[in-house]
């Protein structure tokens, strides 16, 4: 019986895990933003502060997981962003300057449209991206009206957990595509060791 070994996880699998991880994140933190933290200031603090560095780890390790830095230069860009927002979420807090909504609407701006270039950029070779296309327009839409809201008295968290609900519907969706839309033209042959294919061609 030849002996077979299993090929590697493939990028558009690391993409469905990932798509889901997130989508199950921002499901939580936004269950967290409408239960728990409406009577704790400090976590809400917490969930404000983690949102981004959540979102600069999870578009470096897709980064990494699907042609690495070089080939994904607007995800490791996106990851720069999401990093440098959740310094100046950090420092708006502690220095209480009140442009939290402002900032999350830049960053929404920012990274909405690298979200975008990325998924246009992908969407000949995985599936899926045509859902990231719209969430990453709508998220720049998004970001537009966070903006605008600033100094209206609309409440940061409550206002960003809308946006991270629709966000993760937007992850689930595209997992589910990749999950269980099958590719065209994509055969998946097991590999063969070469002592088995020289011992195979010798009968």
């Amino acid at each position: 019986m030849p002996d077979t070994i299993q090929p590697p996880l493939q990028p558009a699998a690391w993409l469905r895990k990932l798509y889901f991880s997130r989508a199950a994140f921002s499901f939580v933190w936004v269950a967290l933003a409408f239960s728990v933290v409406r009577q704790s200031p400090v976590l809400t603090t917490i969930l404000l502060v983690v949102y981004p560095a959540w979102d600069a780890l999870a578009n470096l390790v897709d980064a990494r997981v699907t042609g690495g830095p070089r080939a994904n230069s607007s995800q490791m860009l996106n990851t720069w962003v999401s990093a440098l927002v959740t310094v100046a979420v950090v420092a708006s807090l502690v220095l209480g300057l009140q442009i939290d909504l402002a900032i999350f609407g830049v960053w929404a701006i920012v990274s909405g449209l690298l979200q975008l270039a990325t998924a246009l950029r992908r969407r000949k070779s995985q599936r899926g991206q045509w859902v990231m296309m719209l969430s990453g327009a709508q998220s720049a839409l998004a970001g537009g009206l966070f903006v605008a809201r600033q100094g209206t008295g609309a409440p940061v968290l409550q206002t960003l957990a809308g946006y991270a609900a629709v966000g993760a519907v937007y992850f689930l969706i595209s997992g589910l595509v990749i999950l269980y839309r099958k590719p065209t033209g994509e055969v998946v042959n097991p590999v063969i060791t070469p002592a088995t294919s020289s011992t195979s061609s010798s009968r």
